[in-house]
């Protein structure tokens, strides 16, 4: 017979086997400045950072097969939204809470395996004050922010005061992507006693800025190795 106790059991030990897949993921840090919103993190293969629709980017970290299932999901969910409505239905809290209903499902259901993923969705607007972040965890739950967001594999930088990144805010493009990756370097080495260069060993930077006032052509900007 199964009893509570055991379902809580069998959750307890997805979840700390999820936290020890994600622990191995390097964070990404988003943050809103006057041009737009500025994403950044290190990776070892593929790409971390995505656009979703015009005003909405999305980040992952976690399996990558995982990743990738949430990113395709979204952004079919927010094309089918802006076919079937508008393009102002397409909202960052829209995808965002579609996003969190089949990652709970996935968690709590033992016949399937669990999604190894924790995503960012971010939405550009008019000013920095009202650009909107989502952080979705793997058991579906999410939360909200303003001006800056992180996601990480562990709980430490999850916990982590974004006060820290209020000198960004104000910056240039290429100045805050300086700081950014400056910041992402002293967080991550923070109870690590490793040096940098280990750290860094077979990464290699991605950045992205969502432009704020690009109407004309794609906001969404990779930003070149020449800019990193």
């Amino acid at each position: 017979m199964f009893t509570p106790y055991d379902w809580q059991e069998g959750i307890g030990h997805r979840a700390q086997y999820i936290q020890a897949k994600l622990a191995q993921g390097a964070p990404v840090i988003a943050v809103s400045i006057p041009a737009g919103i500025l994403v950044f993190t290190y990776r070892r293969q593929s790409r971390k950072v995505y656009e979703i629709y015009d005003r909405i980017i999305f980040a992952g970290i976690g399996q990558q097969s995982d990743v990738e299932a949430v990113r395709i999901a979204a952004l079919e969910f927010a094309s089918k939204e802006g076919f079937s409505r508008s393009e102002e239905d397409v909202t960052v809290q829209r995808v965002a809470t579609a996003m969190s209903a089949p990652l709970k499902k996935a968690f709590s259901d033992f016949s399937s395996s669990p999604i190894v993923a924790k995503c960012l969705f971010a939405e550009v607007n008019e000013s920095p004050e009202t650009d909107l972040y989502y952080t979705i965890d793997y058991d579906g739950d999410f939360s909200t922010s303003r001006r800056s967001a992180l996601i990480d594999g562990g709980q430490a930088l999850a916990d982590l005061d974004l006060t820290s990144l209020d000198s960004i805010y104000s910056m240039s493009p290429e100045d805050a992507l300086k700081a950014v990756q400056e910041k992402w370097i002293e967080l991550t080495k923070e109870g690590d006693s490793s040096t940098e260069s280990d750290s860094l060993k077979g990464m290699r930077p991605e950045a992205v800025l969502l432009e704020r006032s690009n109407l004309r052509d794609n906001r969404f900007r990779l930003l070149t190795p020449e800019e990193l």
